[in-house]
Order: structure tokens, then C-alpha cells, then sequence
């Protein structure tokens, strides 16, 4: 068995052959976090926290429990509306919803979450069978404000 480690260091992180220049090729890595959920009609934080000044560029959200009919919404507060709403639950398990089908509140947030680190929230309309995993990929620090 061949256990890989982690590393920790803070970023943003940037990579690349050519850092200036009219051929520069650096540029931003992108990074993921994270968590399972369980369907419920009470928004709950993922434990998920964006850094200031990141883009959101996809959120995942991966069915592995089928849901009750319900929609899905996703924010950075108990509200659960800042980055979209009314993505369709379905009723299928095994089966991944991509945060960007939903109605997209203000594109604005996912250009560039602002200058404070965000947690982020998950909320149904309906419904409690639902189980499974959120994945936020970002692009840490890139400060597109």
C-alpha cells in the first residue's frame, strides 16, 4: 500500500515555463474542496470556505443517495440563493449536477467571491433522502474585481 501525502502552503498558486513577456504561459492553478451533504430543507453550511478574491469557476454536486423531488440552491450564507438556484434534484442516485445548469443569481459572485473568505451553504426546497458529496473547484486569489 502506497499512502501519498499532503502538503499545505498558502497561494494563490501560479504555473507555467514563462512567468513575463509577450510568451508568458503562466497561469492560475485551480483548486477543489469538498463535503458531503444530506438532503434537507434547512440550509446548512458545507464546511467549505472560499478564499477572498477566488472565482468559482464549477460546482459539483454528486447524487450518491437518491433525492426526494426537490430543487437545489447553493450560497454563501444561510440564505443559500448568492450562487444559484432551481437546479432540479431529480430522483436518481449516482448521477452528478453541475451548479452552472442551476439559475445563476449574479455571475458576479462566482467572477470573483470579494474581499472576505466565504463558507458556503447547500439547501433543498424539499424532501430529506438525498446524500451525497459538493465539490467547489476555484481559482484562489486571482482578484478579478
Amino acid at each position: 500500500e502506497i499512502n501519498m501525502g499532503t502538503t499545505t502552503f498558502s497561494g494563490p498558486v501560479k504555473a507555467g515555463t514563462v512567468r513575463e513577456g509577450g510568451s508568458a504561459n503562466v497561469g492560475f492553478v485551480k483548486m477543489a474542496q469538498t463535503a458531503s451533504w444530506t438532503q434537507s430543507t434547512t440550509a446548512a453550511d458545507t464546511g467549505i470556505v472560499i478564499p477572498a478574491n477566488s472565482q468559482i469557476v464549477e460546482i459539483r454536486i454528486y447524487i450518491t443517495t437518491a433525492c426526494d423531488a426537490a430543487n437545489i440552491s447553493m450560497g454563501t450564507s444561510s440564505t443559500s440563493t448568492e450562487l444559484f438556484t432551481a437546479l432540479a434534484a431529480g430522483t436518481a442516485a449516482n448521477v452528478i449536477k453541475l451548479g452552472s445548469a442551476g439559475t445563476i443569481t449574479d455571475a458576479d459572485t462566482w467572477v470573483d467571491i470579494g474581499t472576505a473568505d466565504l463558507s458556503i451553504f447547500i439547501d433543498f426546497s424539499a424532501g430529506t433522502s438525498g446524500v451525497g458529496n459538493v465539490t467547489v473547484e476555484y481559482i484562489q486569489g486571482i482578484n478579478n474585481a
